[in-house]
């Protein structure tokens, strides 16, 4: 019989754990490739747990739940701190709220920096104590950046450090705890406790956990700025994105002057929220009325042009749709897109093949979204049909007039969710006409003097198009 002495190296054995750097992902025994991810020599073994390890009987217990009709009004409603810069408190549900976390990602030289500078300068003017903690820059190269920006004397503390216990101690000090403390960036932060680099998965996750912690036991803002990978995805363990309150994606092309931030995930707001910014000279500028900007210096007379009006999170936005169908000489048409779904653009040209005898088999297909900005939602398939109806014949569409609707595989045009705001946006921008599912006419809030033409399903549209361009020739 075996003693608990005996026992001892199997149970320590049975509890090891290795880590894939790369994702993230956990298994039980060590293995030259990941299994999730596919990548080689990323998994390490966890950091041992101290011995002897296991909850104590005197803490068990010790977890208070209550009653959820006891929650009190001032919980169910948390106070917000304005940014005061419009268009950042708009996606974070209003204002940022005391002792929640953020993650903000987005591609090296979007932008993020700038705008968390000017966010912390924002915050700093209304006598509250900010820090900003580079482990990138020194305090030097973020008070160049700070000149550029206009906002040189704003009272910001500033720290280049990367140790997670010094940068505790330097919060800490101080008769006030920061309202607002930024961490730029989470990839280069370190906790001595943790025997890995700088970057790995364990040293981020426990680097997360620590700050966090401290964000909420201190009422303050914790915003930690991410990497991303090549596939747009913020680098690190996925379990980071489970423990904030909120991710944002700062999006954007370089070639374009608009920058897009987006919340992807929200615990005090809504979701798919965007912040639409202008990089300028002197840094990032709000942008009010992003539609005008959007749909802004197009050509109407030119074929292949449809203007969308979609919905991103709460806001009602127009923003062109542009498409190029050209005779093809590769044996494979070619099919690109940029800023929308290119399975998407697929399905829609297999359906007008199969329902409406449209054949765009030799042809190229290009397909594009003005602005930089990314289009997910599906009732922009009418406008992408409609663009592409209109390279394909050559027949410019109507002056004026919108496009919105999803496609079903049947060819059926389906109806889509707030229709009355659509209309009410493109109605205030000077648009008279639009193009919509016949089930959304019975909406409720539908605006009065518009032009509205109600299509059943995708040969309808075919055959406005074809009609618009027999009377073009005519």
């Amino acid at each position: 019989m075996c003693s608990s002495r005996d026992l001892a190296p199997l149970v320590a054995r049975a509890a090891k754990q290795f880590t894939c750097q790369s994702c993230g992902g956990r298994t039980g025994k060590w293995a030259g490739r990941c299994d999730d991810c596919g990548e080689w020599n990323t998994i390490v073994e966890d950091a041992a747990s101290p011995p002897g390890f296991q909850i104590s009987s005197a803490r068990q217990g010790r977890g208070r739940v209550i009653e959820l009709t006891d929650l009190q009004s001032g919980s169910l409603n948390p106070s917000r701190l304005k940014t005061g810069i419009a268009e950042f408190d708009r996606v974070v549900g209003g204002g940022i709220v005391p002792g929640s976390a953020l993650l903000v990602g987005g591609d090296p030289g979007i932008g993020k920096s700038t705008l968390l500078l000017q966010v912390a300068a924002s915050v700093a003017a209304t006598d509250r104590r900010v820090t900003y903690i580079s482990g990138e820059e020194s305090p030097d190269q973020v008070r160049l950046r700070a000149q550029r920006l206009g906002v040189r004397e704003a009272n910001v503390e500033l720290g280049a450090a990367t140790s997670v216990a010094d940068i505790l101690t330097t919060l800490e000090s101080g008769p006030l705890s920061p309202a607002l403390v930024i961490i730029d960036s989470i990839q280069t932060m370190w906790d001595e406790r943790v025997e890995s680099a700088p970057g790995t998965v364990a040293q981020v996750r426990a680097s997360s956990q620590a700050l966090i912690r401290f964000a909420k036991a201190r009422d303050t803002t914790m915003v930690l700025v991410g990497h991303v990978t090549k596939d747009g995805q913020i680098a690190g363990p996925r379990v980071v994105e489970h423990m904030v309150d909120a991710v944002l994606y700062f999006e954007g092309d370089r070639g374009h002057r608009f920058r897009i931030l987006r919340g992807v995930k929200n615990r005090f707001g809504p979701t798919d929220e965007i912040g639409v910014f202008e990089m300028t000279g002197g840094g990032l500028a709000e942008v009010e009325n992003p539609s005008a900007l959007f749909i802004g210096g197009r050509d109407e007379s030119a074929p292949g042009a449809a203007i969308f009006a979609g919905i991103e999170g709460t806001r009602p936005i127009l923003v062109e749709i542009q498409a190029l169908v050209a005779p093809s000489s590769l044996g494979t048409p070619r099919r690109a897109v940029v800023g929308a779904d290119a399975s998407r653009l697929a399905m829609i040209i297999a359906v007008l093949e199969a329902r409406c005898g449209v054949s765009m088999a030799g042809q190229d297909v290009y397909l594009n979204i003005a602005g930089g900005l990314r289009i997910q939602e599906p009732a922009a398939d009418l406008a992408v049909a409609a663009a592409l109806l209109s390279s394909l014949t050559g027949a410019a569409l109507p002056t004026g007039t919108v496009h919105f609707g999803e496609i079903s595989l049947s060819g059926a045009v389906r109806p889509v969710a707030q229709p009355g705001s659509r209309l009410k946006e493109a109605k205030k921008l000077g648009f008279g006409g639009a193009v919509i599912p016949a089930a959304d006419q019975n909406d409720s809030d539908m605006p009065a003097g518009l032009e509205i033409s109600l299509v059943e399903d995708l040969a309808a549209l075919v055959g406005r198009i074809a009609a618009a361009r027999t009377e073009g020739i005519d």
